[in-house]
This record gives structure tokens, C-alpha cells and sequence, in this order.
């Protein structure tokens, strides 16, 4: 579901820029993601919109809904909650943590 093991903060390969897109989520030019990360329309505007650095938060943040919902990354209706989660991360008011979340201590 959430790819997160394309090169991270890699420089691009010699007599390749990297592609820069004004990210939506963190509001400033920054570098933008390899590939499209989803399917369908949402993956495009993500690819369009998003940066790397963004992704690797909502990678973050999708993992903990994962675990907290105990969805199933394979099941088409689990697909249907993560996808909606994903656009209010990015293109809505924010995703939210489930009701009774608590973070964990480090």
C-alpha cells in the first residue's frame, strides 16, 4: 500500500534532475516522488502534488491507521478507508489519528 522504499533523500543519477513539485502538504518547492505511489486518479495528483518528504510522513501516518484499525492491506474495502485517508492527508483538512489513539513513548 504505502511504497516507502524508493531512494529517500538519494541524489538523482548523474545527467538526471531531480523533479521539484510545490508540495501541497508542507506549502514549498521540494523534491517530488519517483513514481506514482497509488492507483488511479489519487496516485496522479499525489505524484503531481506531493514530495518526498510528505510521502514519508503519510507512510508514517498510514502505518499507525493500519495498526489501529487492524485493516487488511489486501482487502478492497481496507484499500477504500486507506485511499480516503490519504486524500484528507494531503488534499483535505488532515488526516486524524482514530478516536482513542494513543502515541507511543520513545
Amino acid at each position: 500500500m504505502a511504497d516507502d522504499n524508493r531512494s529517500e533523500g538519494a541524489a538523482a543519477a548523474p545527467g538526471q534532475s531531480v523533479r521539484m513539485v510545490k508540495c501541497v502538504k508542507l506549502g514549498r518547492e521540494l523534491p517530488g516522488l519517483d513514481r506514482i505511489p497509488w492507483k488511479g486518479e489519487l496516485g496522479k495528483r499525489i505524484y503531481d502534488h506531493v514530495s518526498k518528504e510528505a510521502w514519508t510522513m503519510w507512510v508514517s501516518h498510514s502505518t499507525m491507521i493500519l495498526n489501529e484499525y487492524r485493516l487488511n492491506p489486501l482487502d478492497p474495502n481496507a484499500q477504500k478507508v486507506m485511499e480516503q485517508q490519504m486524500e484528507q492527508f494531503f488534499f483535505g483538512e488532515g488526516a486524524k489519528a482514530p478516536e482513542g489513539y494513543v502515541a507511543p513513548k520513545h
